[in-house]
């Protein structure tokens, strides 16, 4: 049976482009189009779709209101379709908080090889979001005030030279940005440096970072090229550009490029995740979080086998058991734990690397 997709979207030019480009895939069936959310209200319920697309900006009711209904009294899952705007790349992230399972960015009509790519981006999302597990969200602490509690609960190394000799990877698609927000929420300021790499368009990276800095102990911002990395810093891949670490004579420095894309990914878990198994080896920690495909499984492999150690999010609390999943039926996964533990777990290996050198 083809999954079932109801297209939320005011603009008549973008309704047809969407149904247009989401019915080429055989595996999905466009079976309403609604232009504000009093429509989509009673189409759900008519037509009974699997999953939704969701505009940001909708006439009557706006889209963040209409999704906080729609989880709260009929959840299904929702991707949104975004434009490449500041303004509504923080309203995708606030809607990704409440419930909606991925964000894809609006596609050019003028633009032909864009079209190609948002055509094959939204198939796979919408191929996602209808085997999401929709109840799998991130606690009530990590979306608040009460994740300070969860952090003085974590203490970690104070030695700044073991900080700086040790190195924190995450990767992770569909559902992610909340997976990561529940972990960077609980880890004290005293962390050796993160790197992560969270499958997300342009523009929606850098607010991804700058939500999550406001609400970590830690200091997030997007990686640059040829920065030296810090404990207690976070740097999250910017969108489309693939993000690498190299060792220096003292630390780290991330490195970044365009290179092409890796698993059909730019920034690629596996192209961070080797790049720390070759430069951190055993003083490396990878983990793996809740996403679509195989990404980042042959990197925490390599990681493993550098001496590094590797966590893998249990399925459980995954909103989509496929990039963990891949991964430890590799073999390559030290542990798997359940998403409020996964904090803890990484502290943890931090105490543990010098044992490991």
């Amino acid at each position: 049976m083809p999954i079932r997709v109801l297209i939320v979207e005011d603009s008549p030019v973008m309704q047809r482009l969407l149904a247009e480009l989401i019915g080429r895939t055989p595996d999905l069936q466009v079976v309403g189009m609604a232009s504000n959310p009093y429509e989509a209200r009673e189409l759900i319920k008519a037509v009974r779709p699997d999953v939704l697309t969701l505009d940001v900006e909708m006439p009557r009711m706006d889209g963040l209101t209409f999704l906080e209904r729609v989880m709260r009294l009929h959840p299904m899952p929702v991707v949104m379709v975004s434009s490449m705007t500041e303004r509504d790349a923080a309203v995708s992230l606030h809607a990704l908080e409440l419930g909606a399972v991925d964000v894809i960015a609006k596609p050019r009509a003028t633009d032909v090889q864009g079209l190609a790519e948002f055509a094959s981006g939204i198939a796979e999302k919408l191929r996602a979001a209808a085997r999401a597990d929709v109840a799998a969200r991130a606690p009530s602490d990590a979306r608040g005030g009460g994740a300070g509690a969860a952090r003085s609960e974590l203490a970690g190394p104070a030695d700044r030279r073991v900080l700086e000799g040790q190195l924190v990877a995450i990767g992770a698609s569909t559902g992610g940005t909340e997976a990561i927000r529940e972990i960077l929420g609980r880890l004290p300021r005293e962390t050796p440096p993160v790197v992560v790499v969270q499958h997300m368009p342009e523009m929606f990276t850098r607010m991804f970072a700058k939500r999550l800095d406001e609400q970590c102990a830690l200091s997030v911002a997007e990686a640059g090229d040829r920065q030296l990395l810090q404990p207690g810093h976070v740097y999250i891949a910017p969108g489309n550009w693939h993000l690498s670490i190299r060792r220096l004579a003292h630390g780290f420095e991330s490195r970044i490029d365009q290179a092409a894309p890796v698993n059909r990914h730019r920034p690629s878990v596996d192209v961070l995740f080797n790049s720390v198994a070759s430069s951190a080896g055993a003083a490396s920690t990878a983990v793996i979080l809740t996403g679509m495909g195989g990404d980042g499984a042959a990197g925490m492999a390599r990681v493993r086998a550098s001496g590094g150690r590797t966590l893998a999010q249990d399925e459980a609390s995954c909103v989509v058991f496929g990039m963990p999943k891949i991964a430890i039926e590799s073999g390559c996964v030290d542990e798997v734990a359940p998403l409020s533990l996964l904090a803890e777990r990484i502290m943890q290996s931090i105490r543990e690397a010098p044992k490991r050198r």
